[in-house]
């Protein structure tokens, strides 16, 4: 059985009993442009990764320390390798997180996706959690996230993203962390719903061997009440939903709809926020974000 400390204790409780969110903030060199972009940092305003990555974190550090990001209505944050490795307000980001603020830090730990085949992508393989996982947890980190791509209702596809789900989770569980297991499902799929039922098929069977607690963050389902036996699992810590490219409207009118489903949002959790805004602006819309995303998730 997964070995915790008295802090890791406290944290895995928080997660299953706090009333509230998990924000992600784990944009990777892939996606960082983008989410850049969107706060109204334009590819000309920075020069090479270094600049790039230095303004990520300059407006997660923003998001972090706006007055409403505590452990009341967000219980956890998602944070690139990146992140970890640097500080907020002159300390590292997870001890910031959890010391100051009372949530609980995760760590992204995929490297990307390999190409489609039987319609979906696996994670590219990840040589790097032997030194990643004992730094993450000798740096305050509780649990991981790692991320695949369901395209199409295709079994044996998705059979063997639950497989690889579920096998990296076991290296993650023997470092003495928990896995937030994501095999995100495409919104524009047609076949969205009988993909869904695929998945929680086998998702069960994989849950009905396992020893300890996972988490899951899945896509939004078309029919409410979808993943329910997920969230009533006993080896389940939490279930957590992803925009998955909703916006943030429809991603909460989804999620209502969930009982015992938090968000876990990246993009509609930083949609219009700009790095133009005084903090006073700042802080009242990423105010109004977090409130309306945590009713959303407490419904």
């Amino acid at each position: 059985m997964l070995d915790m400390t008295a802090t890791q204790t406290a944290m895995g409780d928080k997660i299953r009993t706090g009333r509230g969110f998990i924000a992600a903030l784990d944009q990777s060199g892939g996606s960082t442009p983008k989410a850049l972009a969107l706060y109204g940092v334009p590819e000309d305003a920075y020069s090479g990764e270094g600049e790039m990555f230095d303004l990520i974190h300059d407006m997660r550090a923003r998001i972090i320390n706006a007055p409403t990001f505590t452990g009341d209505k967000v219980i956890g944050a998602i944070l690139f390798e990146m992140t970890m490795d640097r500080q907020v307000n002159g300390k590292p980001t997870a001890t910031t997180l959890w010391d100051d603020f009372g949530v609980v830090p995760f760590l992204k730990i995929d490297k990307g996706l390999e190409a489609a085949s039987n319609g979906v992508k696996l994670m590219k393989p990840m040589p790097h959690l032997s030194d990643l996982l004992p730094r993450a947890r000798n740096g305050g980190i509780f649990g991981t996230k790692m991320r695949a791509v369901i395209d199409e209702a295709n079994q044996t596809g998705i059979d063997a993203i639950v497989d690889q789900q579920f096998q990296i989770g076991a290296e993650v569980l023997s470092q003495g962390l928990v896995p937030i297991l994501e095999p995100e499902i495409t919104i524009t799929m047609a076949d969205k719903a009988r993909a869904e039922d695929m998945l929680m098929s086998s998702i069960l069977k994989h849950l009905d061997a396992q020893d300890d607690e996972v988490m899951l963050k899945l896509t939004l389902p078309e029919t409410p009440g979808q993943y329910q036996p997920l969230v009533d699992h006993p080896k389940v810590m939490k279930v957590v939903a992803l925009s998955g490219g909703y916006d943030r409207t429809e991603a909460n009118a989804r999620l209502a709809k969930n009982t015992g489903i938090v968000a876990s949002f990246s993009r509609a959790l930083t949609e219009g926020l700009s790095a133009t805004q005084s903090d006073a602006e700042f802080n009242t819309t990423i105010a109004a974000t977090i409130d309306s995303i945590h009713a959303a998730s407490v419904t």
